[in-house]
């Protein structure tokens, strides 16, 4: 019976022991999971808005062209706005202590308020709904001599523009050696025909980094590279342009390919000939005297 007893004791003693150890493997499983459903999250800022619409917050507006005069005041009276609406014009004007800038809608005295730009800015507090309201949507001198800082429309903006630079970059890394050649000719002009590889590479990404949008239009555009299988054949001789710029001849018998239309540019107009079908056997019988 002794013997019995110290048994049980001693498998009693082993539970206890491996117990909590079991219990620390779940509370640090739980602890995790608990940890990864708390991640934080981004929420974007929410403002109040008034029953029109109109978002309660700070605003910042600023002169145009980066002007910083010490004070300049900018029409705060006898000034008037077209409501479509309505079909007329009304007379607005700003008065600290009226709950709107229509003069029809107003009440009882009119204390008028200036309008003053400190250092090109003017910071309007969000409980000045009224005078907010007059320079963001009913000012005449709106987005003329002053405009409204919007933060969100900007990064928006440069957001766009950072891909479309990326998208050029992108295309510029991949673009073929005549391609390239085609759209540095748009740029440089005859300059190209006496660069490497290496320095026409180099120029093309600095040009779709300068200016990504024209660079994506070249690159969709069909006839820059016609255009540019022409100027190639004039510079080598194989067709040439008269000098008033008004026909295209071989150059070896003066006869004539085709007449340039009226205030066309020739070489645009060439591109458009080479899709022709006489332009077609032109631009084939070209390109093999360009690559013999």
């Amino acid at each position: 019976m002794a013997k019995k007893k110290t048994s049980v004791a001693k498998a009693t003693a082993q539970v206890e022991v491996t117990q909590p150890e079991v219990t620390k493997e779940v509370e640090q499983e739980f602890v995790e999971e608990t940890f990864v459903e708390q991640k934080p999250r981004r929420v974007e800022k929410q403002y109040k808005t008034l029953e029109d619409g109109w978002e309660i917050k700070d605003r910042i507006y600023r002169l145009k062209g980066n002007k910083k005069p010490l004070s300049r005041s900018i029409r705060s009276a006898n000034i008037h706005w077209f409501d479509e609406e309505k079909g007329y014009e009304r007379e607005l004007k700003y008065c600290q202590n009226q709950r709107t800038v229509f003069v029809d809608e107003m009440k009882g005295d009119q204390r008028l308020e200036h309008v003053i730009f400190r250092n090109g800015l003017l910071i309007v507090e969000k409980e000045k709904t009224v005078l907010q309201k007059l320079l963001s949507l009913y000012h005449p001198d709106r987005d003329v001599m002053f405009y409204e800082e919007k933060p969100v429309v900007k990064a928006a903006n440069e957001i766009d523009y950072l891909e479309m630079e990326i998208e050029a970059l992108n295309a510029a890394k991949n673009i073929d050696i005549d391609m390239a050649e085609a759209i540095m000719r748009v740029e440089i002009g005859s300059k190209v025909s006496e660069m490497s590889s290496k320095e026409l590479r180099r120029d093309l990404l600095l040009y779709a980094k300068r200016n990504p949008s024209l660079f994506l239009e070249l690159v969709n555009d069909e006839n820059v590279v016609l255009r540019n299988f022409g100027i190639r054949a004039t510079e080598l001789k194989i067709i040439k342009l008269s000098s008033d710029q008004r026909t295209f001849t071989w150059a070896t018998n003066d006869r004539k390919l085709m007449t340039v239309p009226f205030d066309e540019h020739p070489y645009s107009a060439l591109a458009a000939w080479f899709k022709t079908d006489e332009g077609m056997e032109v631009y084939s019988n070209i390109e093999k005297r360009l690559n013999a």
